[in-house]
């Protein structure tokens, strides 16, 4: 049965949108109230691409929440356990932000841009708005908006080649989260050394919507000696590599992790003497060993590709669930990713998942599966 999503005004295009039609799109998810490119109908090729060259995503829908003002500092190392006090300007850190409970509500990469400016690349949830309440609830003097910034993401083994092309020097001397404020050709934008995939790349985040295509068309024309395409954040590369999706990954009944569960509680810095959102109950979590874990799983067979959480078993027993599987091509196996009973991963009994009525045998593997 096909399905269509209606282009209308509650969901925003990016400024790439009518570039990746024109490019071939196929299909589109919503993110952050915008439209996400998914896929351009050849998987395979998009695959191969990210991990044996270069692909070029419209990731526009990573939205920015930008902390400005005396006590933006103050905000920022309020929403996470992480402590941010050796951040440098020109710098970005991955951080896990809690609620008052200490579960887990974002993990985006904070961006420092000046000592009272701030970035949040946001995973795909409103944290703009409890940013702003949490400041206005303090009272303190920081200004809690969205700037006009789409990033456009450039991954891959040959990405720094297609950089280097682009931008020279600056694509070379970047280090990993590393980032710097230019322009291209007169188009404004922040050049950053990151992005959702371990195979390497650049994020290129434009600061003037207006001029999307045209970046767009210069990163094309830039990376078709390097063989580059358009593509999407990969779901099979994602789960080699053991990245979190957001959401997705803890996406089943209660829709809640803490980042100790999902392997980052070495984020949650208690001795660094600051106060942050989450705090007393991080501490009760911390001193016990996580009642799940998120963990890799190696399944027996080739089940259907689910495109929702599915049950994992233990002797017939629940003891959680898998967010999302994929066939590795370069692993020859099918793998997905889960939230586990603790008791259950150490038990060493064997694990069953339920894809459309069907149980399959699943071992337990750590998380990346591929370094």
């Amino acid at each position: 049965m096909d399905f269509s999503i209606g282009i209308g005004p509650n969901v925003r295009k990016s400024p790439y949108f009518d570039a990746t039609v024109r490019d071939g799109v196929r299909g589109f998810s919503v993110y952050n109230h915008m439209f996400l490119p998914t896929h351009y109908g050849d998987p395979e090729a998009e695959y191969d691409r990210l991990i044996n060259g270069a692909a070029m995503w419209d990731v526009a829908a990573q939205r920015q929440v930008e902390l400005t003002g005396p006590d933006a500092v103050r905000l920022a190392q309020y929403l996470t356990p992480r402590d941010l006090s050796g951040v440098k300007i020109g710098q970005g850190k991955y951080v896990p932000l809690c609620d008052h409970e200490g579960w887990l509500i974002n993990d985006p990469v904070l961006l420092k841009l000046e000592e009272d400016r701030y970035w949040l690349s946001v995973a795909d949830s409103d944290i703009h708005l409890w940013a702003a309440a949490i400041s206005a609830t303090k009272g303190w003097d920081v200004q809690v908006k969205e700037p006009d910034v789409a990033p456009l993401a450039i991954q891959g083994p040959l990405a720094q080649n297609v950089a280097e092309a682009l931008f020279g020097d600056l694509a070379r001397r970047l280090k990993f989260f590393g980032f710097e404020e230019t322009e291209l050709d007169g188009i404004p934008l922040l050049l950053a050394r990151s992005g959702w995939s371990k195979q390497g790349g650049f994020e290129l985040y434009l600061m003037d919507a207006a001029r999307g295509s045209e970046l767009w068309d210069k990163v094309k024309a830039a990376g078709a000696p390097f063989g580059i395409g358009p593509g999407a954040p990969n779901d099979t590369e994602r789960l080699e590599s053991g990245l979190i999706s957001y959401g997705a990954d803890m996406r089943w009944q209660d829709r809640r992790a803490t980042p100790y569960e999902m392997g980052l509680g070495a984020m949650v810095d208690l001795d660094a003497g600051h106060d942050f959102i989450g705090r007393a109950a991080l501490e009760r979590w911390a001193t016990q060993p996580p009642a799940r874990r998120r963990t890799g799983l190696v399944l027996n067979g080739r089940p259907p590709l689910a495109n929702q959480p599915v049950p994992v078993t233990c002797e017939g027993r629940e003891a959680g669930f898998m967010s999302e599987l994929a066939f590795s091509p370069r692993l020859g196996e099918t793998i997905g990713v889960g939230l586990v009973h603790t008791e259950a991963l150490d038990s060493g009994k064997p694990l069953a998942v339920e894809v459309e009525g069907v149980s399959y045998t699943a071992q337990a593997h750590d998380l990346p599966f591929i370094a």
